[in-house]
């Protein structure tokens, strides 16, 4: 399996006056799938954090195609791009419940050491459950 899947209700709370999802929602909808796609793959990212790494977002490129609505019932596709170096590469897709394309995105992500705020290696422990599955 290349990619992971997560879905969950579009809130009140993260809609403008239209009932449509505020685009800057989508970066924490992206976060959610990176941060379940690590949990599924045995890796939490607080663990990785107490092990004194880092994944700062250093780009991400986002394409709108439809409106998320208030109360769609939305997924989250998260794709890894290639194995990663000092740097992590994510594709996105997000669906409606209906499987139309709401939004694609493209994140990259720096490993960076906590203690020195320079960029490091990928932990080689993150590689060797990364190659388990892909």
């Amino acid at each position: 399996m290349n990619f992971d899947e997560i879905s969950f209700r579009i809130r009140y709370a993260e809609t403008d006056q239209m009932g449509v999802v505020y685009h800057g929602n989508y970066a924490q909808y992206l976060e959610v799938g990176r941060v379940e796609w690590l949990r599924k793959l045995g890796v939490s990212y607080k663990t990785m954090e107490e092990n004194g790494v880092m994944l700062p977002v250093v780009s991400l490129q986002m394409q709108f195609k439809k409106p998320a609505l208030y109360d769609d019932f939305i997924t989250v596709r998260t794709m890894l791009k290639k194995t990663p170096t000092a740097k992590i590469e994510f594709g996105f897709e997000i669906y409606n419940e209906s499987r139309e394309v709401l939004a694609t995105a493209d994140v990259i992500l720096v490993f960076v050491n906590m203690k020195t705020k320079r960029p490091m290696s990928c932990p080689k422990y993150l590689l060797e459950k990364i190659a388990k599955v892909y």
